[in-house]
């Protein structure tokens, strides 16, 4: 996968942090839709500078599409997996409706929870890996 991003100052003689726009589904053009309110943070991430980028300039950076697919499972399919796992398993053993949705909250909240500890983890190791391929 590749982005452009800022290179924001120089970490040492193999490494820079970076700025990359944060991309969103709604793709920000807020004057025509103004629902939302957010405006486009940035994130701000260490990356490899194998061609020597300098402070302020755009550069095309690359991660691994496989793993950025993973964590988009993860994040977005555990929590419903576990919702209709919840569901589904409290429907074969009770007709009461109340215990079938608490089931699903649970399970769902349970996702949540796991996507959560696996994002403080991913930030812990260094998050994903970008490598500066070239200017922009």
């Amino acid at each position: 996968m590749t982005q452009i991003a800022t290179v924001e100052r120089i970490l040492d003689s193999g490494h820079a942090e970076i700025s990359v726009p944060r991309k969103s589904a709604c793709g920000h053009d807020c004057e025509e839709c103004a629902g939302c309110g957010v405006t486009g943070a940035a994130v701000h991430a260490r990356a490899a500078n194998p061609i020597g980028a300098s402070p302020g300039q755009k550069v095309v950076v690359e991660s691994s599409t496989k793993k950025m697919l993973r964590i988009v499972a993860l994040v977005y399919l555990t929590p419903i997996l576990l919702f209709l796992a919840g569901y589904l398993g409290a429907l074969a053993l009770t007709a009461s409706v109340a215990i079938q949705y608490t089931a699903a909250a649970l399970g769902f909240a349970l996702g949540i929870a796991v996507a959560v500890t696996y994002d403080r983890r991913l930030r812990a190791r260094g998050g994903l890996s970008f490598t500066i391929v070239r200017l922009f």
